[in-house]
């Protein structure tokens, strides 16, 4: 087990360093960038990929990195902000170095990157997840802010051991880098400590610019003695998990309950866990028009969390217009409300409503195909609650579960392209049920479904299902990567 440490980010936060959202002031800023030439900057292994267009170093070319090296060749930051204006067209992939230096071939090994990437394609076999602003593989954001063609900010300020990324003022990156050593056997990663910037062109399908470097020097925080990240396990594994390119989101959050999006998101970014913030839309749920989906789309615009709706009940396919739902990033439902043969409305997790009858056997069999007829016909791109069962009769889970109905909802799933949620509030569905999912073929999400602010932020049944079904990023559904179902069908 790895080490374990106190934390409180507040407190440390508050000490370290308060960074303004607005533009920064001229003073003291020094420009990296003359807007004509490449003086000061020297390029690795393909120093054709880079030049100067329109006041701006063009990235198009093989792989190389170019590195400031200033006036003297020995340019080094160790404390600082540095601002930069890129424009990336579409499916390009780049990135800018801090704490590097330079060396003549192959990806920079000292340093930290922070990604541009706002809609690359699968190359061969990979799909690179890590989108613009992400401190490439320590935290990573899994939705694109910016937009290709059009120029955007990117905002780093190192104070160590703190880093902060913003994108067009979105603070999206609020990383503190833990003392020492994560444990024995856990992955190594580079520092924070000394050295200068590099712009990456990454292959010759990636073809980027970048426009008024500048940086700014910044004294060395004071010597506090206030405690480090909690590094345990999570911490561990999440980090693991974000270094392999695994899409650490989970999908099923919601602003209730007392939760503020500002709380949400700065437990987003202390945990390195991207959330996606769904509203409850249906009958009798806060939101039953169009106009009250759209209302919440709009508080949502330019924040570094994905937009959700959460499909409440039967009904929600005829209260909600196409071109409405198709605006959300993904829309979500579960099999927990149901109109039976008799006409009754149940909703499961309600024991007065919930009718079984005396068979409990027909019961599930019916419960089956009211899945597989939601999978069916209903436009989500994720079924959650997946394999909840009514207080009377989930004691008896892995009974009623059987190979036969489990084969039944995943195979409806997978064959319309339907990801299935690890759920974290339930504990659902099983490890056998997962098991079976993963070799049929199935696409995953975590999700939390919580309530309110106390119990956002558990995600141990998520994270050990990935470690017992050995979860790669190939099993894992992002939205944003493909036209969602709403936009499709």
């Amino acid at each position: 087990m790895p080490a374990t440490l106190s934390f409180n980010a507040a407190a440390l936060a508050a000490l370290l360093l308060s960074a303004p959202l607005a533009a920064p002031a001229d003073e003291g800023w020094a420009s990296l960038f003359d807007g004509k030439t490449l003086s000061g900057w020297k390029a690795s292994e393909a120093p054709g990929s880079f030049g100067v267009v329109d006041g701006a170093i063009a990235c198009d070319g093989p792989r190389s990195h170019l590195f400031y090296v200033g006036k003297d060749g020995e340019a080094a930051f160790e404390n600082f902000e540095a601002q930069v204006e890129v424009r990336a067209r579409a499916g390009a992939n780049s990135g800018f170095y801090f704490h590097t230096a330079f060396q003549e071939k192959d990806w920079p090994a000292q340093g930290f990157e922070v990604q541009v990437n706002n809609s690359q394609k699968q190359h061969g076999d990979y799909l690179e997840l890590k989108m613009t602003g992400s401190l490439y593989g320590i935290r990573n954001v899994y939705k694109a802010l910016a937009k290709d063609d059009e120029w955007f900010t990117l905002h780093v300020t190192v104070r160590k051991p703190r880093v902060l990324v913003r994108v067009n003022g979105a603070l999206v990156v609020d990383w503190i880098e833990p003392p020492g050593p994560l444990s024995d056997g856990a992955l190594k990663m580079n520092r924070l400590g000394r050295g200068t910037f590099a712009l990456q062109c990454h292959d010759p399908e990636s073809k980027v610019f970048y426009r008024n470097l500048r940086v700014k020097p910044l004294p060395s925080p004071p010597a506090i003695a206030a405690p480090m990240p909690l590094v345990n396990e999570r911490y561990v594994q999440i980090l693991e998990l974000s270094k392999a390119n695994f899409p650490v989101v989970d999908l099923h959050a919601h602003l209730k309950g007392g939760l503020t999006l500002e709380q949400a998101l700065a437990l987003s970014r202390d945990t390195g866990m991207f959330l996606g913030l769904a509203v409850n839309c249906g009958k009798g749920f806060p939101v039953e028009t169009d106009e009250g989906a759209l209302a919440y789309l709009k508080t949502m615009e330019g924040q570094p969390a994905f937009v959700g709706m959460q499909a409440e009940g039967r009904e929600w396919v005829t209260m909600f217009s196409r071109e409405t739902r198709a605006k959300f990033d993904y829309v979500f439902t579960d099999g927990m409300t149901w109109t039976n043969p008799a006409g009754k409305r149940m909703r499961l997790w309600m024991p007065d409503e919930v009718e079984i009858g005396p068979d409990e056997q027909a019961f599930m069999d019916l419960l089956v195909s009211k899945i597989v007829g939601i999978l069916e016909t209903e436009p989500i791109d994720i079924y959650v609650n997946a394999t909840f069962l009514p207080a009377a009769i989930a004691p008896k889970y892995d009974a009623l579960w059987t190979e036969q109905r489990m084969t039944r909802v995943i195979d409806a799933a997978v064959k319309k392209g339907v990801a299935i949620e690890i759920g974290a509030r339930y504990k659902i569905p099983s490890e056998a049920f997962l098991r079976l999912a993963k070799t049929r073929g199935a696409k995953f999400t975590f999700g939390t479904n919580n309530g309110g602010a106390n119990d956002l932020g558990d995600w141990s049944y998520p994270l050990e299902m990935q470690k017992k079904l050995d979860l790669k990023w190939q099993d894992m559904f992002v939205p944003g990567h493909l036209p969602s179902r709403a936009q499709r069908e």
